[in-house]
């Protein structure tokens, strides 16, 4: 049997945070796992730890919001997945990754699945533990900056968020290459 990772994101369209990918090898079978959208905050929570406990291996990659603003969105999300493959303790034989991209200068073959997160398990693991690392980031960073509800819409662009911006000014969270923070900083 070949020893598959599953790669995906969380935090390409907020407005502030990194962008977070996880690469996860499970051994046994998770009951429960889909795609970390499709998952309450409690459900999500507990199947992390679950996967936290049983995957084979589970490794988190990030990409900096100057990274983001650096290089765009798009290229910071392949260096997050890159990063979190190459931090697994150990190397699998083959990767699937959601969505339409490959990173470059991955150690094995990977294949680009398209909504691989709902069709694949280890994607969906890969989704759920991306995800609750990020919303426990944005959670944390939402008592320094208590102001704009982070732990709330995770950085996200809700009214509530943008009014806290337009309030407050920005934090070094947010992503001064995204199209409203531009436009509230005049940076058109």
């Amino acid at each position: 049997m070949t020893i598959l990772a599953g790669v995906d994101e969380a935090g390409r369209g907020p407005l502030a945070g990194p962008v977070v990918a996880a690469a996860v090898i499970l051994g046994e079978r998770i009951a429960g796992l889909a795609d970390s959208k499709q998952l309450s905050a409690n459900v999500r929570s507990r199947l992390a730890q679950c996967i936290h406990t049983k995957a084979q291996a589970v490794a988190v990659g990030m990409a900096s919001v100057e990274e983001i603003d650096n290089l765009n969105i798009h290229q910071a999300t392949l260096l997050a997945m890159r990063r979190a493959v190459l931090a697994l303790e150990c190397q699998p034989e083959h990767i699937y990754i959601d969505g339409a991209f490959i990173p470059s200068g991955l150690p094995v073959p990977a294949d680009a699945k398209i909504k691989g997160d709902r069709r694949y398990t280890c994607i969906m693991a890969a989704s759920i533990i991306a995800k609750t690392t990020r919303d426990q980031m944005m959670i944390d960073w939402d008592v320094l900056y208590p102001h704009y509800g982070f732990a709330q819409h995770k950085g996200y662009p809700t009214a509530q968020h943008i009014q806290a911006v337009m309030e407050h000014g920005i934090t070094p969270l947010h992503r001064r290459s995204f199209q409203p923070i531009k436009r509230l900083l005049n940076l058109d």
